[in-house]
């Protein structure tokens, strides 16, 4: 439930369909999850780029009669929370521009580590950046580039960026996608009527009705040209590091990322959480929606009764801020209401994915020992989140989580749980059935694949 640590962001591409630009909108419903705070898709007929964004959800930023606007066979699309960049209009993505080549596309999911390098060389070339965000530097990269070709030029300017993206182009007849070496961020590939679709996550396919074929490579090049299949080029040789939390968070359960399937991933986290962390009660409850899947498996596997203790009202949009205590306390009881006939003088075991700052646990915790319970043990799906994200996470800084700062005795005194545990790195990986060496675990060991400026 408590998304302190915000999604990075989602890209989709649709390339040879009839209706491109209405596939990329319904395949950005899906994917809303992963940003809430603005939405675009740019879409060609093979003349001409058209671009529609704004802030807000996607429901709100389109309509059907600016769908009616965005012609033609390829469109792309963006949902975005801010990662990198100011929250404006005009860092509100795709990002669009003219060119010497004629006009280009793009939407980038994650962070590039060397943005504020590339930048500064840029400007002291004289380029005029009209945004913050690191997306921004590949259109001046490719603008910039001495290569002849358009490929050439993505080419020439990717080997330039480092970091974590997942990249998708567009120009007036073809479409490019891009995952970097790590595959930190998904991406992947499905077929769509006779065309092409490539996206975030795979719950977008299942919506508008695509076959999934494969994950795009890490490293990988897709060139999309009409009448062709995808042409792949390794641009890169690929060494798989994909961001852990992806499972844990951000992804939606009925996707399939890295080749496996996200509900079942958090089902074993349950499950290696029960054998790890045993406590004695009368019932587990998650704290919803994030929470569900890892109580079943902890249900599962210690035999303790699941029940649905905390509901959530999923009509609730974004409220003030109120700075009294009072309000920020009722704030958490408009979005979760505990059932007090199922949980009064009852033991529980209360499972979350994550403890960030360590505040909306301790009003969860509150608010049930309010309602009755006469003990509430807080079990974490994960490990402690230690140290910040640079590859597309925004995570806040390492002095404001409380992992990093308290012991997990310290964090139960804080949140007012009578007990807190969580899931090991090692009990994790064993939950993934994946080796250490090809994840990305850096914001729970501090240990970076690459250095951030």
């Amino acid at each position: 439930m408590q998304r302190e640590l915000n999604e990075e962001c989602a890209v989709v591409g649709i390339f040879g369909h009839k209706e491109a630009s209405k596939l990329a909108y319904f395949s950005l419903h899906s994917l809303q999850h992963r940003g809430q705070e603005a939405a675009g898709i740019s879409s060609s007929d093979g003349k001409k780029l058209r671009i529609i964004k704004d802030r807000g959800l996607v429901t709100r930023v389109f309509n059907e009669q600016k769908l009616e606007t965005l012609t033609g066979s390829s469109a792309i699309g963006h949902t975005r929370y801010s990662t990198a960049g100011d929250d404006s209009i005009l860092d509100a993505q795709p990002v669009f521009a003219r060119y010497d080549l004629g006009e280009m596309a793009i939407v980038h999911n994650g962070n590039l580590t060397n943005a504020q390098t590339i930048r500064k060389k840029l400007i002291d070339k004289g380029a005029i950046f009209q945004t913050f965000m690191d997306t921004e530097n590949l259109i001046h990269l490719i603008a910039k580039s001495d290569e002849r070709k358009l490929l050439a030029r993505i080419i020439d300017g990717i080997k330039k960026i480092e970091g974590a993206y997942s990249l998708v182009f567009l120009s007036r007849t073809k479409m490019f996608a891009m995952r970097d070496p790590h595959g930190f961020r998904p991406l992947s590939l499905g077929r769509v009527g006779d065309g092409y679709v490539v996206s975030s996550e795979t719950c977008a396919f299942d919506l508008i009705g695509a076959k999934f074929i494969r994950d795009v490579k890490p490293g990988e090049l897709l060139i999309f040209e009409e009448g062709k299949a995808p042409r792949s080029i390794e641009l890169f040789k690929p060494t798989p590091k994909h961001c852990i939390f992806e499972y844990v968070y951000f992804a939606r359960p009925d996707s399939n990322i890295f080749g496996k399937n996200v509900y079942q991933m958090r089902k074993n986290m349950g499950r290696e959480l029960a054998k790890e962390q045993p406590v004695e009660a009368d019932m587990i409850i998650p704290v919803p929606d994030g929470g569900i899947p890892a109580a079943l498996g902890y249900s599962q596997e210690s035999g303790i009764p699941f029940e649905m203790g905390i509901m959530r009202n999923h009509y609730i949009g974004r409220t003030f801020i109120e700075p009294t205590q009072e309000m920020r306390d009722l704030k958490v009881k408009m979005k979760l209401s505990p059932i007090e006939e199922l949980i009064k003088g009852k033991r529980l075991i209360v499972i979350d994915d994550s403890i960030v700052r360590g505040t909306t646990s301790r009003r969860i915790i509150r608010m049930l020992k309010e309602a009755g319970a006469a003990e509430v043990h807080m079990r974490i799906s994960s490990p402690p989140t230690t140290d910040p994200c640079y590859y597309g996470v925004d995570t806040p800084d390492k002095n404001k989580l409380i992992a990093a700062n308290m012991s997990a005795d310290e964090i139960a005194h804080f949140i007012e749980a009578d007990s807190l545990s969580y899931l090991s790195n090692e009990g994790l990986l064993r939950s993934v059935d994946g080796e250490e060496a090809t994840y990305c675990t850096a914001c729970f060991t501090g240990d970076y694949i690459i250095d951030s400026e």
